[in-house]
């Protein structure tokens, strides 16, 4: 028999961190990726002064990093031009190992910010397009559905179509869905006739969807929210769902959807995938979801994917 042995390394624990342009979340996880705590602070990058974020970091987090096993990733916003430091896009297509060559170091070995994607869509004008955050997203829900080919949508503020092909991120696009409902329905004539409180109705949401995909402008049927609560045909209550299925039904009316990879994959919370899904329905797609644990997933199997950049040994994993 063998002499040979592997040497008794300490399991590495991971701080996961996520932070955007409007929030901080973190996690820590142990050495099979299993959330042991969480914590969410209202400290998007906008809020750190010049030169805060590592006072922030060390604030929010110090305590989860003081100890020496501890590897730490970053993702969002932290790694845009107005964040902690600029970590460069990583071109599609893009897989782990893409993605892990161009970590950014703020501790070598111990600390790093993960880059975000860019890539060019196919479009007439060959226009660029980035996404920060949505890519450990992506990886995490291909990982929780063990599939390495699909469409994924994350909708939002700005909403992200993906499309993946064995593993990597070959192409996305971005619509800007939530901006323009929050614009149409807080600063134009249309917030006079909406009621922002009223519970949404999946029906007349439905209704949105269906009128989206016939014939005829946008530009008019968005007038038509007005019109059709002037002469009360609906609801002040209901408008703000049916312009909710106006703008998404056109975001899908916009893309090529199929099953052909399996079911489109959704990923955000539960009140915007809920819309998703009936779209999808409507137009008889099928999907799956999944939410905040597809964030801290993805950051584990990118750190996973490459412990040797980290200094550990594979096999502990």
């Amino acid at each position: 028999m063998s002499s040979h042995f592997t040497p008794p390394f300490s399991p590495t624990e991971w701080v996961m961190v996520d932070w955007g342009t409007s929030s901080l979340r973190g996690a820590l996880l142990n050495a099979r990726g299993e959330v042991l705590q969480e914590r969410a602070f209202a400290q998007g990058i906008l809020t750190v002064p010049a030169g805060g974020f590592a006072a922030v970091f060390a604030q929010r987090f110090g305590d989860w990093m003081a100890e020496p096993h501890r590897r730490c990733l970053i993702s969002g916003m932290a790694g845009s031009r107005q964040g902690w430091q600029e970590a460069p896009y990583c071109p599609c297509p893009a897989g782990f190992a893409e993605l892990g060559q161009h970590l950014l170091w703020l501790e070598t070995g111990r600390i790093a910010l993960v880059p975000g994607l860019s890539c060019i869509t196919a479009d007439a004008l060959n226009t660029p397009d980035v996404m920060r955050g949505e890519e450990v997203q992506i990886y995490g829900a291909l990982q929780l559905a063990r599939r390495d080919n699909a469409t994924l949508v994350l909708p939002g503020t700005h909403s992200k179509w993906v499309q993946v092909h064995n593993g990597r991120v070959t192409q996305f696009s971005t619509l800007m869905t939530g901006e323009i409902y929050a614009l149409l329905s807080q600063h134009s004539i249309l917030a006079k006739t909406l009621d922002l409180n009223g519970a949404f109705d999946p029906d007349v949401f439905l209704q949105g969807i269906k009128h989206s995909q016939q014939a005829g402008s946008l530009l008019h049927r968005l007038f038509a929210v007005r019109t059709l609560g002037l002469f009360d045909r609906l609801p002040a209550a209901a408008l703000p769902s049916y312009l909710s299925g106006l703008l998404i039904g056109e975001e899908l009316r916009s893309q090529a959807i199929s099953n052909e990879a399996g079911p489109v994959i959704l990923i955000g919370s539960a009140t915007l995938t809920l819309r998703y899904t009936l779209a999808l329905q409507h137009l008889n797609i099928a999907s799956q979801s999944w939410g905040a644990e597809a964030t801290w997933a993805g950051l584990f199997a990118l750190a996973s994917s490459g412990l040797t950049s980290f200094g550990l040994t594979p096999h502990l994993f």
